[in-house]
């Protein structure tokens, strides 16, 4: 399995800024789509590209354009934060969606929704910023395989050791693209020194959103 961290300046000014707890949900949610759009370009390097041709307003030329079998699949609600980027960067990708909530006391995945359209021969990148105890990541990625797609790559923000680890375990075929590699889970499973919990600020929800309480 490979783990690609993207450490191009911009991406990691754009991270300090989502680490800051200051930082208020409307920031929060551009600067989350700003820096997916650098994950996302990094993970779509190999993608493949059909030869065309087109006319420019003096004489035809030649070109490639993406091949339109791409699948964005986030995992709710976080993951939501991430999705308008891959849509404005390939308006004509497919939607699926998995919502899984963890449980706070065993830290295991629950389902509550599910939906996925066609996946096999296509290439599917699963959504998700946060890459924790690593639960929530193999159990989509297992849905996702069992539909036979081409290649499936796992895009989040911030990722931990324990999360790397499992998936490397459950889906070695799995790459993983990420802005960082962050030291530990506490014993909560939060993500040190992480950014919180990245649904709450992404949508103003709980102590964590960024807001004046």
């Amino acid at each position: 399995m490979t783990v690609t961290v993207i450490d191009h300046p911009l991406a990691q000014h754009l991270l300090a800024r989502l680490r800051d707890e200051t930082t208020p949900p409307p920031l929060f949610r551009t600067i989350a789509k700003r820096l997916t759009i650098a994950l996302v370009l990094e993970a779509v390097r190999d993608l493949p590209t059909v030869e065309v041709e087109v006319r420019t307003p003096l004489e035809p030329a030649p070109g490639r354009v993406v091949s339109p079998d791409l699948v964005a699949v986030p995992i709710l609600r976080a993951g939501l934060g991430m999705l308008e980027a891959v849509t404005e960067l390939f308006p004509e990708v497919t939607v699926g969606y998995i919502g899984l909530e963890r449980d706070d006391a065993t830290l295991a995945p629950a389902s509550y929704y599910h939906k996925l359209p066609p996946l096999e021969g296509r290439h599917v990148l699963l959504l998700d910023p946060m890459l924790a105890t690593g639960g929530s990541a193999d159990r989509a990625s297992t849905s996702i395989l069992e539909g036979g797609p081409a290649h499936l790559a796992f895009v989040c923000i911030v990722s931990a050791p324990e999360g790397i680890a499992r998936m490397e375990r459950e889906h070695p075929g799995v790459p993983i693209f990420t802005a960082a590699i962050d030291r530990e889970l506490n014993a909560s499973g939060y993500i040190l020194p992480g950014l919180g919990d990245f649904g709450d600020r992404l949508f103003g929800t709980g102590p964590q959103s960024g807001l004046a309480r």
